[in-house]
């Protein structure tokens, strides 16, 4: 358990001490749209119900906001697993650039249909992520991210899902 606090301390400090501007080379080349293609683990902690993930995602860079909490822009995208388990999704996501590091936390409700996959015990689910890229190139990326779905108890039961991807990142 303190593992936990120390991790989620750990994590809130970086986001408060990160420089969350962008340089300006970096903001004129991620002027557009930014293109997420990702694969990965559904839910990779239930032996029963994981299953092979693929996505994709939109990111509108003109569409940014500075805030005290870091560069805000909005992000729509869907996933499906291997078990036909559909995740349709827009929220927000803050973006923090340590060097050639991108950090990149997001929240993004949607609608999830569980089809032949996992039960998550409503259609109205939330989505945390974080991931972790590396730059490339001037508007390529790589990197990993995890997330978790949850339905905030909306449903009678709210088992949640724990996924982790490799994401694939170009700007246009």
């Amino acid at each position: 358990m303190k593992k936990t606090y120390l991790i989620i301390t750990l994590f809130i400090s970086l986001f408060l001490t990160t420089n969350s501007v962008m340089s300006e080379e970096k903001k004129v080349i991620e002027s557009g749209h930014n293109y997420n293609i990702y694969t990965g683990m559904f839910d990779f902690s239930d032996d029963g119900k994981k299953s092979q993930v693929l996505g994709f995602q939109h990111k509108n860079n003109d569409l940014f906001r500075d805030s005290f909490l870091g560069t805000i822009k909005p992000v729509t995208g869907f996933m499906f697993t291997a078990d036909n388990a559909t995740y349709l999704y827009t929220g927000v996501q803050a973006e923090y650039t340590l060097g050639k590091i991108n950090l990149t936390p997001s929240f993004a409700p949607g609608f999830y249909e569980k089809g032949d996959g996992k039960d998550l015990g409503h259609l109205v689910e939330f989505k945390s992520e974080v991931q972790l890229s590396l730059d490339l190139s001037p508007n390529t990326e790589f990197g990993f991210s995890y997330n978790h779905i949850s339905n905030a108890s909306l449903g009678e039961k709210n088992p949640g899902a724990n996924s982790y991807m490799f994401n694939f990142l170009k700007s246009f």
